[in-house]
């Protein structure tokens, strides 16, 4: 009897040390590549600390979530982006038209205005060494889809030789059907057409078949934007592209912040929602041109020889006062964070004025900290948020935020309904930054995303007018009515603030 007990008990203290064992191991794993590859400190505590506590589902979280892959999908990307920009070198050499498009690439790459506008210039000329600053160009703001809609249509259906259409959202409404049928039409009489949406964003269209009935019309190529694949086992659903650009026969272009749906519309008197978008004639249509096709190669891998052409690239002559530059950000290995980076800057150089219009507002902490600065220092800071935002948590989580802006003086309007989706960084009287992206993390670390930056004056005042006009319809936070909010209220905000890895 004793002897059996004692066999059992040995038994009992084996496996027990075997669990041990494996524990300690995965755990240490767990530590490993957390330090060997983990750049934020609380992440990595908290990540080391669940692996320890939980045994077993701590170490299968950490594979789960806790592993940074956007670095690895990112270089995929950075990889095709290099060998079509091998091509596009060789072609350049050996071909006149693109031989012109680089001398006029070069030609026209001029000096910001003096003051911040110069040194944000000196600093992007260092981190966007492929996307110089090009003067001969007009940009015009398209407020909503009840300007930008028809504009864009009206290009569209007065194309000659190419329509290249990259969109976010796609929605199977009558708006999106619009586009397509245009698009349809034009492919039909000749014009080559080209058309990239995100399958995420536009996952309703996707599933219920409108692109389907598109995809057998000759010249209409149409292809949805993915990094994950479940036969090869990537489930990388967080790199979504959210670039919208239009390019029309290389010679004029959109870009902005406007989804392709109803929602954008003024609709029996209901308002659309609050949207910019731009557009654009000059050498910047050249950039935008090319931002397209390299996303474009990436995801079809069509020959270079079929899209590096002279057709593609016209010569373009000046159109125009001002000067832009294309900022292209995303998490392959080149663009990493670049438009935080630009942001930032932005933020720390500017001297007398600031006015951010942003749907989202969850950035990280520099960013937030670069916001407080430049008020304490003496900058009229303001920052327009929508009153009521479409996804509750993000409007939530950036609530969460306002006691540090507003105590640093920073001017915080909460822009009431419709739906403001707009975005917008005005500097001083000099350079505007417009485009795609949001100050929330996704925009900022995950998403691909265009924005330009604008050195023009009527065009910044332009700016400063929609800013206004934002300011006019909104109300104010006043920093006694905020710090005496309900302890309820402030709790829901700071746990949608613990989400903002994800928003």
């Amino acid at each position: 009897m004793d002897l059996t007990f004692a066999t059992a008990n040995s038994g009992e203290l084996a496996w027990t040390a075997m669990k041990w064992i494996l524990h300690l191991a995965a755990f240490l794993m767990v530590v490993f590549h957390c330090l060997a590859n983990r750049k934020e400190p609380a992440p990595t505590v908290a990540w080391i600390f669940v692996a320890w506590l939980f045994p077993v589902l701590g170490p299968l979280a950490y594979l789960a979530f806790g592993i940074d892959r956007v670095p690895y999908k990112g270089f995929e990307k950075h990889l095709a982006d290099q060998k079509l920009l091998a091509e596009r070198k060789a072609r350049e050499r050996h071909s006149l038209p693109l031989a012109y498009w680089r001398s006029v690439h070069d030609a026209l790459a001029t000096t910001a205005p003096s003051g911040a506008a110069q040194r944000l210039e000196k600093a992007m000329d260092f981190i966007l060494p492929e996307y110089p600053l090009l003067g001969g160009n007009s940009i015009k703001p398209l407020v909503t889809g009840d300007e930008a809609f028809p504009a864009m249509l009206n290009a569209i259906r007065n194309a000659r030789h190419h329509i290249h259409l990259q969109t976010f959202m796609f929605k199977n409404d009558s708006s999106s059907r619009e586009f397509l049928d245009a698009m349809a039409e034009r492919a039909r009489s000749g014009v080559r057409v080209r058309l990239l949406y995100d399958r995420f964003g536009s996952t309703y269209a996707v599933w219920s078949g409108l692109f389907r009935r598109y995809r057998r019309i000759p010249n209409f190529s149409i292809a949805g934007w993915t990094q994950a694949n479940v036969l090869k086992r990537q489930f990388q659903i967080n790199l979504r592209n959210h670039r919208k650009v239009l390019v029309v026969d290389g010679r004029e272009a959109f870009c902005g912040g406007i989804n392709i749906h109803d929602e954008n519309l003024s609709v029996n008197g209901s308002p659309p929602i609050r949207d910019y978008h731009f557009a654009l004639r000059g050498p910047i249509v050249q950039e935008l041109q090319y931002s397209f096709l390299r996303d474009w190669h990436f995801i079809t891998d069509e020959n270079p020889d079929a899209i590096l052409t002279e057709q593609y690239f016209p010569r373009i002559e000046p159109d125009g006062s001002a000067m832009i530059r294309l900022i292209n950000s995303g998490p392959s290995a080149t663009e990493m964070e670049i438009i935080a980076d630009v942001f930032f800057l932005a933020l720390a150089l500017a001297e007398r004025r600031l006015i951010a219009v942003t749907p989202y507002f969850v950035p990280q902490r520099d960013l937030l900290h670069a916001f407080r600065a430049a008020a304490l220092r003496g900058v009229d800071v303001r920052l327009v948020v929508p009153a009521r935002n479409n996804h509750v948590y993000a409007g939530l989580a950036a609530r969460a935020l306002y006691g540090d802006l507003l105590k640093a003086g920073v001017r915080v309007f909460e822009r009431r309904p419709p739906f403001m989706h707009a975005k917008a960084l005005l500097v001083d009287d000099t350079v505007a930054i417009v485009g795609t992206a949001n100050m929330d993390a996704r925009s900022l670390r995950l998403n691909y995303e265009t924005n330009l930056a604008v050195y023009d004056e009527t065009f910044h005042r332009s700016m400063r007018s929609l800013a206004e006009a934002e300011m006019e319809l909104s109300d104010e936070v006043n920093i006694e009515d905020w710090l005496s909010r309900p302890a309820k209220q402030r709790i829901i905000e700071n746990l949608c603030y613990l989400m903002m890895p994800v928003l």
